[in-house]
């Protein structure tokens, strides 16, 4: 445990991250998907108004929402919005969080021991902590996640609020905050009111190493494929049972393995088998499918039907269905158009002595769905790691830096 005293971003994720704002696909139907999530938007609502926000308020789907007053001199430059989302996924525990911080000196990066077996993660797995040695560094206790995705992002937005609130000559446009229930599950900024959100430009808080720009994300889309088997005495099935259990595995082995995320990087898309549940009778397996590329993408969905109707040309009737449910495009075809919004975040870098790295999002923002919507919105890093795992991380130095760069990327957008 390190000594050093915490910066006012810091307490702030500190108090965020114990707040339980977990999301849960089953009640996708709703938003937010789970009420928990409203302790966290009335907290940040609260200590809007407590550092001067105008307006800021709750909405009845979760959003939280909040406008600060531009700086004296930059009343009639275009409003600027800082967005992040306040729930935690479903892909590790995410109840109960108790953060630490731990002052790393190389080797395995514990965060604590479970079961009496450490939760660790070493440079063999994540190289980037060969760079960390050194740093003070934020975990969980290892038995849940530590929901640096996206509680860094809004304890960084809100902790600029707060500078600002402190010294009323930083420079800065109105700014237009929003933090989105949701994200996980595909729901994210899909309510927000853009016109009343009143902003011309926006960025998510939601990235991982300090120095991140994204502004190129997947093409996204999620598969549920159905299968119907028939159930016979086993003593009896020869000839007539048709075990369901059976035609997952055999669909699922018609999908080229060097398309699993697993064996994928870069702008590389995949076909990803989240989850199945299987009987004799029925069967049911949930895919995502991911493409930077909008041709490459289509074919993966083809791919999939495709395979369908092969298994169903085989059998005695069709029994293998596939429903595709689009979630979001890549915001590449939106923020192309807007380069002086990727310049002036790697001016902002720059200025502040960090490397720009500007990445494709393996994965999506709110910011993809803003961008289609008007509202073009790339990426910035936060300074977390190993997100949706046990081993989740936030370095405390980098979460100070992405402070520093929102001040700087204010002060450009007041010019």
């Amino acid at each position: 445990m390190s000594d050093t005293p915490m910066s006012d971003v810091v307490q702030r994720f500190f108090r965020y991250v114990q707040v339980d704002t977990q999301s849960a696909d089953e009640h996708c139907d709703q938003v937010p998907s789970t009420a928990c999530q409203f302790d966290l938007a009335n907290l940040l609502a609260d200590e809007l108004r407590a550092l001067g926000a105008e307006d800021a308020y709750v909405t009845e789907s979760c959003y939280v929402v909040a406008h600060i007053p531009a700086s004296k001199g930059a009343e009639d430059k275009p409003a600027l919005g800082l967005l992040a989302h306040i729930d935690t996924t479903e892909a590790a525990p995410g109840f109960g969080v108790k953060p630490h911080i731990v002052h790393y000196e190389g080797g395995n990066l514990v965060a604590g021991v479970v079961d009496g077996n450490e939760v660790a993660i070493g440079p063999d797995m994540l190289s980037d902590l060969d760079g960390l040695v050194g740093e003070d560094i934020i975990c969980s206790d290892g038995s849940t996640l530590l929901g640096g995705d996206d509680k860094a992002g809004v304890a960084e937005i809100m902790a600029l609020v707060a500078r600002i609130h402190e010294d009323p000559s930083i420079k800065h446009p109105r700014l237009g905050i929003c933090f989105c229930p949701d994200e996980e599950i595909g729901h994210g900024a899909s309510l927000l009111d853009i016109p009343a959100f009143g902003c011309t430009y926006g960025y998510t808080v939601d990235g991982g190493a300090v120095g991140e720009l994204e502004w190129e994300c997947f093409n996204a889309a999620e598969a549920t494929v159905r299968f119907e088997g028939y159930s016979i005495h086993p003593g009896s099935a020869k000839n007539r049972m048709v075990n369901a259990n059976d035609l997952f595995v055999q669909f699922q082995s018609l999908l080229p393995a060097h398309m699993r995320p697993e064996h994928t990087d870069g702008y590389d898309g995949f076909i990803h088998c989240e989850s199945v549940s299987a009987t004799v009778t029925h069967a049911t397996a949930r895919y995502i499918i991911r493409d930077h590329d909008a041709e490459l993408f289509q074919q993966k969905i083809d791919l999939m039907q495709r395979a369908a109707d092969f298994m169903n040309n085989e059998l005695d009737r069709p029994r293998v269905t596939v429903e595709i449910k689009q979630q979001y495009r890549n915001m590449a075809e939106i923020v192309k158009d807007y380069p002086q919004l990727v310049q002036i975040v790697c001016d902002s870098y720059e200025a502040l002595g960090i490397k720009p790295l500007v990445l494709p999002i393996r994965g999506g923002t709110d910011g993809a769905q803003l961008s289609f919507r008007g509202l073009p919105c790339p990426n910035l890093g936060t300074g977390g790691y190993c997100g949706h795992s046990v081993n989740e991380f936030v370095v405390v130095s980098q979460m100070e830096r992405v402070v520093d760069v929102l001040q700087e990327l204010a002060r450009r957008f007041a010019e």
